[in-house]
């Protein structure tokens, strides 16, 4: 009998040019956090003629479910997801996008063109697997929005394992990293107004100068890190937004300041959280002003699991050998909800390589407006998704 990766490799060649140009066509029609519409239309057209039934989540995310013929209920949820980023593309290619202002700079379209490329696969072979398989495309991951909605509105109940999968510009293609413990960052948002009193700024003991207070809380926020965290954390408090006064000769009323919190522990995070109140809201009151301090959670720190990172490396080992495996790559200060999933269901979480070191725009950093993949990169994630679904439901 056929190798079932060997079935896994061959199917997923064939279907090379039909995966391509699907990637192709998300690419170049585009559609910001919130707003897939056509996406999600394109992706259940797809569906449709593969066979599988779907339903809608939310406005525009989609989840569907292929049952394996084999006798077993185990279940493996795989996500990719959909959203695009506002930006304009400046890279020329017969795909560039054609909605003006929105790009696909993060590898959206892959993810999407991936997962329905292993969809096909999946159908072909369901009599070579036991239990099911849950598709997830999820939503406005750029805004930490659409992992929530699944998890809570139950898609994940029941399963035993979570896989997704991201490609990577600072990956060689070919490759894929597989990392057990933290890879991606919690994100939170905050927001502090400081309410100051105006005066004259020839008599500034009469006001409150919110402005100074802001300045000052910006300057202190900072010694979260560099003076009450170890060297070794990885945590990072960033202000990239603030706003004060009314004019030049004019003690300020409020000043506002906006920025994030990163951090690759829950108790890191809960700990700067607390902290990040205490120092907006002291050094104000110093000063004879008030700080209010808001908040908004984007998404948790991913942590793969350990159990599920092993079973995923030993798998890519056997498709695409132990020299292309990577079991140690760095974290990343950047955030992604697929999170959430992990959280809820024990999971692993995929760096796809899609860097060509001949192709420039392959290897810029993601959410540049010139990004492009290697598009080999999507045999790798075809493979991966399919592979890791039948072994697991066969428990081998």
């Amino acid at each position: 009998m056929e190798d079932i990766l060997e079935l896994i490799k061959k199917n997923t060649k064939e279907d090379h040019e039909y995966v391509v140009n699907l990637r192709r066509h998300f690419h170049k029609y585009p559609e910001t956090p919130k707003n897939e519409f056509n996406t999600a239309l394109k992706i259940e057209e797809e569906l449709d003629k593969i066979g599988v039934s779907h339903k809608r989540v939310g406005e525009t995310g989609v989840f569907a479910t292929i049952k394996g013929n084999k006798p077993g209920n185990k279940i493996i949820v795989l996500r990719a997801d959909i959203d695009a980023l506002p930006l304009t593309e400046k890279h020329e290619c017969e795909y560039k996008s054609v909605n003006e202002g929105v790009m696909h700079a993060c590898g959206h379209d892959a993810h999407t063109a991936g997962l329905l490329g292993a969809a096909r696969v999946l159908t072909r072979l369901r009599d070579k697997f036991s239990g099911e398989v849950r598709l997830i495309f999820q939503q406005a991951e750029e805004i930490g929005y659409g992992g929530r909605i699944f998890v809570n509105e139950g898609y994940l109940n029941g399963a035993n394992r979570t896989f997704g999968i991201h490609v990577a510009s600072n990956i060689e293609v070919g490759k894929i990293a597989l990392v057990p413990g933290p890879n991606n960052a919690s994100v939170d948002w905050f927001k502090i107004t400081v309410k100051g009193v105006q005066a004259h700024v020839s008599t500034p003991q009469e006001g409150v100068d919110a402005l100074y207070i802001a300045s000052q809380i910006v300057v202190s926020l900072q010694a979260l890190v560099s003076r009450m965290s170890s060297p070794m954390d990885n945590v990072l408090i960033g202000i990239g937004k603030l706003n004060a006064g009314t004019a030049y000769n004019i003690v300020a009323g409020e000043a506002t300041l906006e920025g994030t919190l990163r951090c690759l522990t829950e108790q890191m995070r809960k700990e700067k959280i607390s902290k990040i109140d205490e120092v907006a809201k002291t050094i104000a009151k110093i000063y004879g002003g008030e700080a209010l301090v808001e908040w908004q959670d984007f998404t948790s720190p991913l942590v793969n699991d350990l159990t599920a990172s092993l079973e995923a490396q030993d798998i890519a080992k056997q498709l695409f050998g132990e020299e292309n495996v990577i079991t140690n790559r760095q974290p990343s200060l950047g955030g992604d909800d697929f999170a959430e999933f992990i959280k809820c269901v024990p999971g692993v979480y995929a760096f796809v390589g899609t860097g060509n070191s001949k192709r420039p725009e392959t290897v810029v950093a993601h959410h540049n407006e010139v990004f492009d993949i290697d598009e080999n990169g999507l045999l790798t994630s075809v493979e991966m998704y399919s592979a890791y679904a039948i072994k697991f439901l066969n428990n081998l």
